[in-house]
């Protein structure tokens, strides 16, 4: 409320319900002291920033001492400094309160970064139900796999061969990569069936490693930011996003050979979009 000062605008909701004056003094003033709101008070709401505002809103959530605390994408308005800033802040007052928290956001970063618990959805059905790393490290289907993670999971078609050992074999022969041993049992019926391989930017690396494999790529563009740089090129037909740590750049134009995590590969069902990699205990849509 424009007119009235930040107390009177925590107190306001108490007034309706006509709690005794002391009451609503040592709420406001306790949600105050945790906000940090103690030197505006006697201010207007003019007269705060942008996130000086979210605090009050918390504020006056807070006086109310609820079960549950229902935030519908609270800092989309914010800008992104700020937003780290309040993204901060909520997850210490959940510490501080102990309460139930429901955390609305289309930002999978806000919601890695502050979930104990993820519920992704699609269409208002839930897609899957896990701790955010969990969820990360084993996403039930393409679309959560392709939710989590910054630059998203690239995907490519493609076909599950070989006589003996498993190969993923790219559509338009792109490349062919082995399938990892661990991997092996779970896959073991769709040799010789279409698939979708899923791999995050973050485990191609320039550099072979431990269980990795080539995939050459010629680049389109290169975003050198500092401790990482972000390569996207194409493999073939298919767009390929690498993020690679500041060693030896390569330049756009050239072709390079990146190499992928065998261990970290996905794959999943090309019809259903379930992925089919061994799943932990979680709770995943029907």
């Amino acid at each position: 409320y424009p007119h009235m000062t930040i107390y009177e605008n925590m107190a306001f909701g108490l007034k309706l319900r006509k709690m005794p004056k002391a009451e609503i003094d040592e709420r406001v003033r306790n949600a105050s002291s945790i906000l940090g709101l103690d030197s505006v008070l006697d201010s207007k709401p003019k007269q705060l920033s942008g996130g000086q505002r979210q605090r009050v809103a918390l504020g006056r959530a807070i006086v109310r001492q609820p079960q549950v605390f229902l935030f519908d994408e609270p800092l989309s308005n914010l800008d992104a400094k700020l937003r780290v800033q309040m993204r901060t802040e909520i997850s210490k007052l959940h510490q501080t309160l102990g309460t139930t928290m429901i955390y609305v956001t289309h930002d999978q970063v806000e919601a890695m970064t502050m979930g104990d618990r993820i519920v992704v959805m699609k269409g208002g059905h839930i897609q899957q139900i896990e701790r955010p790393l969990h969820l990360y490290e084993h996403p039930a289907n393409k679309f959560v796999a392709g939710f989590i993670g910054s630059p998203s999971m690239n995907f490519v078609p493609g076909l599950l061969t070989g006589s003996g050992d498993l190969r993923f074999d790219a559509d338009v022969g792109a490349f062919s990569l082995p399938v990892a041993s661990t991997d092996d049992g779970a896959l073991a019926a769709y040799r010789g069936r279409r698939v979708d391989m899923g791999f995050r930017p973050e485990h191609l690396t320039v550099a072979p490693g431990e269980d990795t494999a080539p995939i050459e790529v010629d680049l389109d563009v290169v975003e050198p930011l500092g401790n990482e740089v972000f390569l996207y090129g194409r493999a073939g037909a298919h767009a390929v996003v690498a993020r690679v740590a500041p060693v030896a750049v390569p330049l756009p134009g050239q072709r390079v050979t990146l190499h992928a995590d065998l261990r970290r590969l996905h794959y999943f069902d090309a019809e259903t979009e379930l992925s089919l990699r061994a799943q932990p205990e979680s709770v995943m849509a029907a």
